[in-house]
């Protein structure tokens, strides 16, 4: 082992003096092994790993079984679900911050204390010779011997079982959404209903789905009607059954269920709407309501140029044409915004006569276009 490192030692210095590399400093942090000071620093070391490697374990627990459906205000388990969010968040900086402090620490007291001056060379565009190579590896040894890789096998791993740890939580993460089956089917009074082709307006039951309109409170219950918009205007809605009613729990989950939101327009009466076959048979004189959701990238499409009739996602310009009955007309969205069927019912209130005319958001692998 001694003649091992000698000859290395040898090669370095040899190497050195090729390159043309003055050597002011090398040694070994630790020259005696096993002191006192030296245990207490690979203590600190394998800390701070151990603290990264929990994170990453945590991190990835906090994704799989924290609570994350959205809870009322006051209701049990809010308070789980607003932490949520703040809990990925601090397990992750728990674990890059446990193996960054370590590694750090790592390097200022296991490395090789090191003080070199090189001229540099280019070898004329010929790249490194075999010599050059073999004395690059030499160096890379010696360095990892003198920092104890070897006889601290316990720094390896640790250190590979902090950065497994937090690999796992980051892939978790990443890849939990391809995880969970998007077919999970959901029960209701008609059997399962596949969540992404259907949303909160699919009717259950027979019972009426009536357009509700946001009011601010989630338990004030406000619905709409043809005097609800003025003409050239649009107001947001959502679905609202009056067995909801008294049930805060599911009005909040009807206003926050993210495929819901629809928006009710009122077109001006000069509006010339294209000729579809069927689909002015969908809206209520000059009303209609189509998603709120982009077909693009999700987005909310909120902004509307009455002059136009046009409909303006905000995050990436996609444009839609509520003459050609939400047909993009500009941006990255390909696919027309769904249509909401509306009628108006025996009291004078909007209804819903179905669920949207397509999948609600960004298009889907199962979903053709």
């Amino acid at each position: 082992m001694a003649n091992g490192d000698e000859a290395r030692r040898q090669l370095i210095e040899r190497g050195a003096a090729a390159d043309e590399v003055e050597l002011r400093r090398y040694r070994a942090p630790w020259p005696v092994a096993g002191t006192r000071a030296e245990r207490r620093a690979r203590r600190r070391v394998l800390g701070w790993w151990a603290l990264g490697g929990a994170g990453g374990v945590a991190m990835a627990a906090t994704y799989l079984f924290w609570p994350w459906r959205y809870v009322a205000p006051g209701q049990e388990g809010h308070r789980a679900y607003v932490l949520y969010t703040p809990m990925l968040g601090v397990t992750f900086g728990i674990a890059v911050l446990g193996m960054t402090v370590g590694m750090i620490l790592y390097a200022k007291r296991f490395l090789p204390s090191e003080v070199s001056v090189q001229r540099r060379h280019d070898a004329e565009g010929t790249g490194s010779g075999e010599f050059d190579k073999e004395t690059l590896v030499a160096t890379a040894s010696d360095a990892t011997a003198r920092a104890g890789l070897r006889r601290r096998s316990v720094f390896a791993r640790v250190a590979g079982a902090s950065v497994a740890a937090i690999g796992a939580g980051a892939g978790v993460t990443a890849l939990g959404g391809f995880v969970k089956d998007p077919w999970q089917h959901s029960r209701s009074a008609e059997g399962p209903l596949d969540t992404l082709w259907h949303t909160g307006w699919k009717a259950r039951a027979g019972e009426k789905v009536y357009l509700r309109l946001a009011a601010g409170d989630p338990d004030e219950i406000v619905l709409a009607g043809p005097g609800s918009v003025a003409a050239g205007g649009m107001a947001a809605v959502f679905p609202f059954r009056e067995s909801e009613r008294g049930h805060p729990e599911l009005l909040a989950e009807a206003l926050h269920r993210a495929d819901n939101p629809a928006t009710l327009f009122r077109l001006r009466p000069e509006v010339a709407l294209a000729d579809r076959p069927g689909r002015k048979a969908l809206g209520y004189g000059d009303y209609y309501a189509y998603s709120r959701v982009c077909t693009h990238l999700g987005c909310p499409v909120s902004l509307y140029e009455d002059q136009l009739s046009r409909l303006l996602c905000p995050c990436h310009q996609s444009q839609f044409d509520l003459k050609d009955f939400g047909t993009p007309v500009f941006g990255p969205a390909v696919r027309a915004l769904p249509q909401l069927p509306i009628a108006l019912d025996d009291d004078g209130l909007f209804v819903a006569t179905g669920d949207f005319t397509a999948p609600v958001g960004p298009s889907f692998w199962e979903l053709r276009t």
